[in-house]
């Protein structure tokens, strides 16, 4: 297969990965290859702005129930007459990525995509984009020489690398002394813009804190809220006017007592 062919289905896949569908080892793959894949990973990007937006404007607007019941009628009808999308020969394409996504990525940017995205919202407002951007960043984290820009376990050298990189000044904080040393740091880019990235460890565990500016009131979390996604834990929570989102494999309790140590440290 040659690399437009290619490309051309890894789109589809980008899509389900974005909206929860894929298995953790499918999601790896996808996160493998946008690592190495500019169209790709500009593709990813800019599906997840457009869902971000998407989300922001249905928040300030709630369509009546009749508009609800015609875009399933007319989903359902789309559906019913689609053609099977080719599945890739090693990643299997979930049944729900099906025509309506392929359309909304061949005319992304059209009003196709914003019908295809405004309509995913509508139907599934339980559905948490940022959450799976999160936990895909995490996955493509660890993939070899992607985890960290700078590496160092001292919090007075990593603050400082992220000067002139980032528009905020992210706080960096060191847990060596409670079994959470603190790895380096990276940039990354989520909710539409650039974040920090502040690794931790865990014995073999590597542990993911996306930090960004956002006042609390922008959010409805009022404390730490758990959640699960392909098998990895996470926590977001805000903390003087940040957003935290941590991310990894260890187990919830642990990650629990990281978040207490966050919480219980100034910033």
């Amino acid at each position: 297969m040659n690399a437009t062919n290619q490309c051309a289905e890894m789109e589809l896949l980008i899509q389900a990965d974005i909206d929860g569908e894929l298995r953790a080892a499918e999601a790896v793959s996808i996160t493998a290859h946008r690592a190495t894949c500019a169209h790709c990973e500009q593709t990813y990007r800019q599906l997840m702005d457009l869902k971000q937006s998407l989300r922001n404007e249905l928040e300030r607007h709630t369509a009546s129930a009749d508009f609800r019941a015609l875009l399933q009628r007319k989903i359902a009808a789309e559906t019913k007459a689609a053609t099977p999308v080719k599945s890739n020969p090693v990643i299997k394409l979930p049944n729900k990525a099906n025509t309506w996504y392929k359309r909304s990525i061949s005319t992304f940017g059209a009003g196709a995509a914003l019908a295809a995205g405004l309509a995913f919202f509508i139907v599934s407002p339980a559905q948490e984009p940022l959450l799976d951007a999160v936990v895909a960043e995490h996955i493509r984290s660890l993939q070899p020489g992607h985890l960290l820009d700078v590496e160092s376990n001292d919090q007075h050298n990593v603050k400082p690398w992220f000067d002139g990189r980032l528009d905020f000044a992210p706080p960096v904080r060191n847990f060596s002394a409670q079994g959470f040393p603190l790895a380096g740091g990276r940039l990354d880019y989520l909710n539409g813009r650039e974040v920090a990235a502040l690794v931790y460890l865990r014995g073999k565990h590597s542990i993911n804190l996306f930090v960004w500016p956002e006042a609390a009131e922008k959010s409805t979390l009022s404390a730490s809220e758990f959640q699960v996604r392909n098998g990895y834990n996470s926590y977001r929570w805000h903390q003087s006017g940040m957003a935290m989102w941590i991310v990894s494999d260890l187990n919830q309790s642990e990650l629990s007592d990281f978040v207490k140590l966050w919480d219980s440290t100034k910033l």
